[in-house]
């Protein structure tokens, strides 16, 4: 008969340092450098001056807010190919609100409209969200197709909502999101600000917390977790409820960078946000993800986007790059987890 271990008397299993676990814990962070460092030999030392840095902070804020909602779902074992149209239909709302409560010529904005804004944007991507959770839980439809079908409803009544125009806002609504900040003193941009402090709350909250374990556990298996009692319906529709907020949030961000609420735009963004998520070390078959990992995944996203624009690439190139870094990504997950397996 064996000794019991730790593990099997209720302690903490023993620490073992493995070379694996600290490369897949340092391995986006390591990306990142690289990917600065190429387009910083590509494009001149300016690439990685201070002011071009906070443009791409500013810039990557829009996919690490929605990415953020994605880790979630992600770690339950779900999708959200919506997050794009979201963005998109919470920014026409957001611009909708602004435009009727702000009084023509007005050179600032009233605590109302400020509110009025956020709560148009985050509330649409809010009860979006509700509806994809819905639909899975009570349509029984998988996660793939209900979301795929809401990516279209959301476009279309974007553009009906605006009538196939941009709706255009004060231009006081966008200073918030500018990397040239004032006062000098903040750095970065409010809007960053805020993304990193979500990032921390979500991070608590996902290792800290009786929520975060369920989430995991739902990723994990969602026929154990059934078992041990978790209320799967009401989780997933949560989740789904927080990734439509966190969409709403970057349709929010959206509005105040193009100072307009455009039915057109973030197309493919899902893309772009999925990729955050499994560079950062998030699985798609569940169950695994990391919050940080997911921030600094939009980072590498926003680098690439920022650096081939200035090396002069076209969009196409950019496309396929986003394209094969999925598909790498992916790849190297499936690899992680058929050596974990052994």
């Amino acid at each position: 008969m064996s000794e019991p271990t730790p593990a099997t008397l209720g302690g903490a299993p023993p620490l073992r340092f493995s070379l694996g676990r600290l490369f897949s814990a340092l391995g986006p962070f390591l990306a990142l450098i690289l990917v600065i460092g190429i387009f910083a030999a590509v494009n001149g030392r300016n690439f990685i001056s201070v002011a071009n840095l906070q443009t791409i902070l500013s810039d990557s804020a829009i996919v690490a807010l929605a990415a953020l909602g994605m880790t979630l779902v992600i770690i339950g074992g779900g999708i959200d190919l919506s997050t794009g149209s979201l963005v998109a239909l919470s920014s026409v709302m957001c611009a909708k609100a602004l435009a009727a409560l702000t009084p023509a010529g007005a050179q600032s904005l009233s605590a109302v409209c400020w509110i009025a804004a956020f709560a148009a944007g985050i509330g649409t991507g809010l009860v979006c969200g509700m509806l994809n959770g819905l639909t899975v839980t009570g349509l029984r439809v998988v996660p793939f197709i209900a979301t795929l079908g809401m990516l279209s409803i959301a476009r279309g009544v974007a553009k009906w909502q605006a009538h196939n125009v941009p709706i255009d806002i004060n231009y006081a609504f966008g200073n918030w999101v500018q990397p040239f900040v004032d006062p000098p003193w903040l750095i970065l941009a409010p809007s960053v600000w805020i993304t990193l402090l979500l990032v921390v709350v979500f991070s608590l909250i996902l290792q800290r917390t009786i929520f975060g374990r369920h989430v995991v556990a739902l990723g994990s298996s969602e026929a154990t977790a059934r078992l041990c009692g978790l209320k799967i319906s009401r989780l997933k529709i949560f989740l789904y409820m927080i990734s439509g907020a966190c969409a709403g949030l970057a349709g929010v961000v959206q509005t105040a960078r193009l100072t307009r609420g455009d039915p057109s735009v973030a197309t493919g963004l899902e893309l772009n946000v999925i990729a955050a998520v499994v560079i950062g070390g998030g699985s798609l078959s569940g169950g695994e993800g990391s919050i940080w990992g997911t921030l600094v995944g939009a980072l590498i996203m926003g680098v690439l986007s920022a650096g081939a624009t200035q090396a002069g690439w076209e969009n196409y190139v950019q496309e396929i790059l986003v394209g094969l870094i999925i598909v790498l990504a992916v790849a190297l997950d499936q690899l992680r987890a058929r050596r974990a397996a052994q």
